[in-house]
């Protein structure tokens, strides 16, 4: 494991999704999980999210598109919380689910809105 690497996707991690839930995953981690807890923290976030040629809002925006497509409702509400943490608004999340229903259909984006009605009711932003 790249030590400084992980240390970055760990920063990177935790501003995006909240200090609280990625300590909370990285203690339930046990011998089974913690592998890939670490490799995933170094690897997506500390090389994916670890430079500075996208900034955090937009690769918030790219992930709902991406994760909304794959329909990975799970996932897609906890990245749906870190793009409002990373600035992105009601408008922003509405405009990437018109983009899913184009491309992967209508009723992948019912998902997203549900998912996403859920989420900006509980940050207060509907």
């Amino acid at each position: 494991m790249d030590t400084e690497r992980f240390e970055l996707g760990l920063s990177q991690r935790k501003a995006t999704l909240g200090a609280e839930y990625v300590e909370k995953n990285l203690a339930a981690a046990d011998d089974f999980t913690r592998p890939f807890q670490e490799a995933m923290t170094e690897w997506c976030w500390g090389f994916g999210w670890g430079d500075d040629a996208i900034d955090p809002k937009t690769r918030s925006m790219m992930n709902l598109a991406m994760i909304g497509a794959l329909g990975k409702m799970h996932e897609w509400e906890i990245h749906c919380r870190g793009a409002i943490t990373n600035g992105v608004t009601k408008e922003q999340i509405r405009a990437i689910i018109h983009v899913v229903a184009i491309y992967c259909g209508v009723p992948q984006s019912l998902e997203c809105f549900r998912i996403a009605r859920k989420v900006l009711e509980e940050e207060d932003m509907l």
